[in-house]
């Protein structure tokens, strides 16, 4: 269903549908997911919250079946530890190899995933417990935001700046904090990989 149709179907305007799809969760409210409920025969509650069956279970309907929403896709949140390992994966992993599941856009490869912010070493852009969309398939640019492997093989997430070319003619490049409190990393005196490229930033909003 396109925003336009999910709209008419609720009742809400179209901008109120493009910020429930966009938004960290899902916040649809209990009538305008009920009306769509009974439009496409979704679980109410799963179309609101995102938890429960997608569909009645008396229906035969895997749990785990794609987003209502056309062009929708659900994405795992994995762990530093986790990401760290991409490189060496078989296989892609599936929302439910993660801690949380994300609902996003289907435009992204099979191999992306969500990552959770830790530490202050990216504020003021990206504050602990922001979520970004890494695809390992999308080679990075310089000044693009990466998710990387160190040498604890646990996952970070840096700026990216190419430095040059060492005598092998292998890329040298740096991983850089946008906190100052924090040192700049260079591949070429710590053991570093790009594991993928950030399409994505989600922020967490508190509210006090």
């Amino acid at each position: 269903m396109s925003v336009g149709e999910i709209a008419k179907v609720t009742g809400v305007t179209s901008s109120a549908v493009t910020q429930w799809k966009d938004g960290p969760t899902k916040s649809l409210k209990t009538a305008p997911a009920t009306k769509l409920a009974a439009a496409t025969g979704f679980n109410a509650m799963w179309i609101a919250t995102g938890t429960g069956p997608v569909k009645s279970d008396t229906a035969g309907f895997d749990v785990n079946a794609r987003p209502v929403l056309e062009g929708m896709r659900a994405y795992p949140v994995i762990s530093k530890i986790q990401a760290g390992l991409v490189k060496e994966a078989v296989c892609p992993y599936e929302p439910g190899d993660g801690y949380a599941i994300e609902f996003g856009e289907d435009d992204a490869s099979s191999w992306a995933f969500y990552f959770e912010i830790e530490g202050e070493s990216m504020l003021p852009e990206f504050r602990p417990g922001d979520r970004v969309l890494i695809d390992p398939e999308v080679p990075p640019r310089p000044g693009d935001f990466v998710a990387a492997r160190n040498s604890k093989e646990e996952a970070t997430f840096k700026k990216y700046r190419v430095r040059g070319i060492d005598e092998s003619g292998k890329e040298v490049f740096e991983l850089v904090p946008l906190n100052d409190d924090y040192p700049v990393l260079r591949s070429d005196e710590h053991h570093l990989s790009v594991i993928g490229t950030m399409l994505e930033h989600r922020r967490k909003f508190r509210r006090k």
